[in-house]
């Protein structure tokens, strides 16, 4: 590790003497630290022409994966120090802003009552900010899902569960004795959108390929905003089943077709990560999310099938 940690210094400064310096340690020292990982690697890692000392061919492809080497190993003396010392360890975990409360309070009061070490930062924004803010270096986690795209190779998806989209109703609305609403019922009713809808493009070229018109007359970023219109009687919304939870509103499941979204607990590929993640990984999948069977009872029995 000191050879990496001598290279990693000569390749920023491209100077022997500076790089010592920087290492604290003296230059012959860190000379022959060079060679030998030279000779380890099988060929020179640096040109020195006089005053220009730069990186061999061999020197810039090694970079990248001695860099990665070392970050890691810095994270694992972190991640030891911090169990070892009983450190807090801070997550910051981002969760889409339309997922709601109570489908969540399972995984964070887990994490809270097994894991007191653990202290859980939340951020709660709309889908397509939480990922730009996971790639960022902003959330070391987030629980959010963007129907439509496809998987981004850099992430890590745990697929946690399956949400329907309802169609939300004013109670005393004619269409609230169905079981479930047809899209081509809605034809002419007035809309209130919510605009932070994961589905909204998707569901509007299927509404329009159906000759279905449905004139928006309020949109807001706040689910409760509307929902109120909603029970005012207004118009429909289009939400998911669990965030339907105002007084005088009724959800009816949308069909023909059905409508719904796939949430995931998504982190960085090869980033690292503190033993926090870890904890998080494991108890999101010990939860039983909208009651199903928890996450590693199906692991298990796909391995066993398997």
């Amino acid at each position: 590790m000191h050879q990496i940690r001598y290279f990693l210094a000569v390749s920023e400064q491209l100077n022997f003497t500076r790089a010592a310096e920087t290492c604290h340690v003296a230059q012959p020292s860190l000379t022959r630290a060079i060679k030998l990982l030279e000779e380890e690697l099988g060929g020179l890692l640096f040109h020195r022409e006089r005053a220009n000392t730069h990186l061999s061919e061999l020197g810039r492809m090694m970079q990248p994966y001695l860099q990665q080497v070392y970050d890691q190993t810095q994270a694992a003396k972190k991640t030891a120090l911090e169990l070892v010392t009983g450190k807090k360890l801070q997550l910051r975990l981002g969760i889409m802003c339309t997922i709601a409360p109570t489908i969540v309070l399972d995984l964070i009061e887990a994490v809270r009552k097994r894991h007191p070490a653990v202290e859980l930062l939340m951020v709660d924004a709309n889908a397509r900010l939480l990922e730009e803010k996971l790639l960022a270096g902003e959330l070391e986690a987030a629980i959010y899902c963007l129907p439509g795209d496809e998987p981004n190779d850099r992430l890590h998806y745990i697929e946690l569960f399956r949400e329907f989209f309802m169609i939300a109703i004013a109670a005393a609305h004619p269409l609230s004795d169905r079981n479930a609403i047809r899209v081509q019922d809605l034809d002419g009713e007035n809309y209130v959108n919510r605009r932070n809808c994961e589905v909204y493009e998707y569901a509007s070229s299927v509404f329009q390929s159906q000759n279905v018109r449905t004139p928006m007359i309020y949109s807001s970023e706040r689910d409760d905003w509307v929902l109120a219109m909603i029970a005012a009687g207004l118009g429909f919304g289009f939400i998911p089943e669990y965030s339907i939870n105002y007084p005088g509103v009724v959800g009816r499941k949308c069909i023909e077709p059905e409508f719904w979204r796939d949430v995931s607990l998504v982190t960085v590929r090869g980033r690292p990560h503190s033993s926090a993640i870890g904890v998080l990984v494991r108890e999101a999948m010990r939860v039983r999310w909208l009651g199903n069977e928890p996450l590693v009872l199906q692991g298990s029995a796909s391995v066993e099938q398997s």
